[in-house]
């Protein structure tokens, strides 16, 4: 009985969603979405900050379909996002992190998945009739969303992954590379809002957004779903 122990000792599981499934499922929704805006789903494609207000017109007109599809996966994507957010941040407490971290984690987490329902609400609210036909209501729109969804975005995802690979770098709960490059990611999402100040750091936005999607996937297949029970002495 004691060398059984000895060999498997007691352990209690994490109650909650898996955190790996749940990321996958933020990902495919969100990439998704993308296809129907950009070159995969026809021209013109979405414009990018740098456009005329009468290019931002031309694709709200022309692309309603491919609009609304691009809304309803985005905001659909904030779910599991935000059900990720709220796991991660109960399962580091869990594995005993008493840490300022998981607390950071779940307000970045919150954050982005709220600024995804709201850009995608306003990309909703741009194809009805009428709006896409106002220059100045859609550059003023188009504008907004553009804040949310980009800088508005990797700002508070970096924060999302910086709380979580710090506390688990802390606590040795995932691999060292792993907190290294999601520490990495991290201070890119924040350097990514100085693309308010100079559209050249446009770049920036991608460089989070992507890599930090593999990142929280992979977090979550990593991150222990166990902790052994001490015995009582």
């Amino acid at each position: 009985m004691s060398s059984t122990s000895s060999v498997h000792p007691p352990s209690i599981k994490f109650r909650g969603p898996h955190l790996g499934i749940v990321g996958l499922v933020f990902v495919a929704l969100f990439v998704a979405a993308l296809f129907p805006v950009t070159a995969f789903g026809g021209l013109p494609y979405f414009p990018g900050p740098g456009a005329t207000v009468a290019e931002m017109m031309n694709f709200f007109s022309r692309r309603q379909s491919g609009v609304l599809l691009c809304a309803f996966l985005q905001f659909g994507s904030a779910i599991p996002l935000g059900i990720f957010t709220a796991t991660a941040s109960s399962q580091l407490r869990f594995l005993g992190v008493r840490a300022a971290g998981t607390q950071i984690a779940l307000f970045g987490g919150i954050l982005t998945a709220a600024n995804i329902m709201i850009t995608s609400s306003f990309l909703w609210a741009m194809i009805y009739p009428g709006v896409a036909q106002d220059s100045a209501l859609t550059q003023a729109l188009y504008r907004i969303s553009f804040g949310l969804g980009g800088p508005g975005f990797s700002v508070p995802f970096g924060i999302l992954l910086a709380g979580i690979s710090v506390t688990a770098g802390f606590y040795r709960l995932l691999p060292k590379w792993m907190v290294v490059l999601g520490l990495i990611i991290a201070v890119i999402g924040e350097l990514s809002w100085f693309e308010m100040l100079n559209i050249h750091l446009l770049p920036l936005i991608p460089l989070t957004r992507f890599p930090g999607y593999l990142w929280i996937i992979a977090a979550g297949f990593l991150l222990p779903r166990k902790k052994l029970i001490r015995a009582k002495s």
